[in-house]
């Protein structure tokens, strides 16, 4: 397993340095080179950053089970729960912060606030669901900081820093410091629903866009972040944890079991929203659902969204995987894909129905062309520099931070 966390620090240093052309480009550049324009103002960028941020709330409600709920089953993935549920979410905050016009101001949420925007009660609400992630994390690995701090050398001297003055204490202060993490997991999990369900309300509230306005989308958003998170945290049970395939095989499995469910629940969601939509035939509904189907990218919504995120991985967990924590978390991996394909159908086929007629060709822009949408090669040199970030910062947190169980440091 440390091999494979190795080589993922490879290809996260590699895709960042490769991005970071992109990265440049943006900041020198400015919007100038992306391939959407005026009436597509959500676009690449924006469908990583709800996909990412889904992978947060997912994997931190997953999380909730485990210290909230008391699912000791899963215990063994709870730390990384909450260590991938803070790096998909600095990932998606470096998406969303790029889709800016103007970068610099994206403090101004905080000192000219509207308190009518659903977008800065978002903010806000991630602002605290960050430091809560922070302090959930220290207060779960704050004793094993402590022992670690007794090793020599550089990794000494970072444990003892992250350790902030804690001294090893025995299993009467690990029980404190996991009575805390409780609490602070029952305040995470409304926290949680509150803010990727506020990012649902973000589009369900733009009255101009029949298609996302919807009191289903909040829902549909918290639905797909719980089957996104839950197949990510299942290929990592599976391939990350040491061992995890075989010495946690009935975890990674169980997780498999669990990931059916949300997976069957936004597949229905998602099938009542398609139907409900071609049955009405209304133009605001139907033709983003047509454009999904039969339009330029039909490949995404059936490879990825349909074919990757729901139909393969359940058909794997309803056969081998029912006995395989191999198979389990390849499905895991591959619904976790797939699910970008999912977040792409949420935000472009919005667009497909201009708010008046014939106002797309009202605008000139010469990097962008009415009608289609291609992502451009700095958009996806930046996505590439997001992305390569995400992965080093995961892999150096698994090479660096104890990241398994007290339990398992213990045998």
């Amino acid at each position: 397993m440390r091999k494979l966390v190795i080589f993922i620090l490879v290809v996260g240093l590699v895709t960042l340095a490769v991005g970071s052309f992109g990265l440049f480009e943006r900041l020198t550049t400015g919007l100038v080179k992306v391939g959407w324009g005026s009436p597509i103002p959500w676009a690449l960028w924006v469908v990583f950053y709800i996909y990412f941020i889904g992978l947060s709330a997912g994997s931190f409600l997953v999380s909730s089970l485990i210290y909230v709920f008391g699912f000791k089953k899963f215990e063994a993935v709870g730390r990384l729960s909450i260590f991938t549920a803070l790096v998909s979410l600095l990932t998606a905050m470096v998406f969303i912060v790029v889709d800016l016009g103007h970068m610099e101001r994206a403090f101004f949420i905080f000192i000219r606030p509207s308190f009518t925007s659903p977008l800065a009660w978002i903010v806000w609400l991630y602002t605290a669901y960050f430091f809560l992630l922070l302090t959930e994390a220290w207060f779960l690995m704050r004793q094993d900081f402590a022992r670690l701090s007794r090793t020599g050398g550089l990794s000494g001297r970072l444990y003892r820093l992250l350790a902030l003055g804690t001294k090893e204490g025995g299993e009467e202060a690990r029980n404190q410091d996991m009575k805390v993490v409780k609490v602070l997991g029952a305040i995470g999990v409304p926290l949680a629903i509150a803010f990727h369900g506020g990012t649902g309300t973000v589009f369900a509230v733009s009255v101009a866009r029949a298609y996302w306005y919807s009191g289903l989308f909040p829902l549909m958003f918290l639905v797909s972040a719980l089957a996104s998170g839950g197949a990510l945290l299942t290929a990592l049970a599976a391939f990350i944890l040491p061992n995890g395939y075989r010495l946690h095989r009935d975890l990674v499995i169980g997780l498999g079991q669990l990931l059916i469910i949300f997976l069957g629940i936004d597949m229905l969601m998602e099938i009542a929203e398609i139907l409900v939509s071609l049955y009405g035939i209304a133009p605001a509904h139907f033709i983003p659902i047509h454009d999904q189907l039969f339009g330029p990218n039909w490949y995404i919504f059936w490879f990825l969204g349909v074919g990757c995120a729901l139909i393969l991985p359940l058909l794997i967990l309803l056969t081998i995987g029912r006995k395989s924590a191999v198979w389990t978390g390849l499905a895991g991996l591959i619904s976790a894909i797939g699910f970008v394909g999912v977040r792409w159908n949420i935000v472009l086929p919005g667009f497909a129905v201009e708010e008046l007629p014939g106002i797309g060709r009202s605008f000139f822009e010469p990097h962008w062309t009415y009608g289609l949408y291609v992502p451009s090669a700095m958009e996806w040199r930046v996505s590439l520099f997001a992305i390569g970030l995400a992965l080093t910062v995961f892999a150096l947190g698994n090479l660096l931070l104890p990241l398994e169980s007290a339990r398992r440091h213990e045998i």
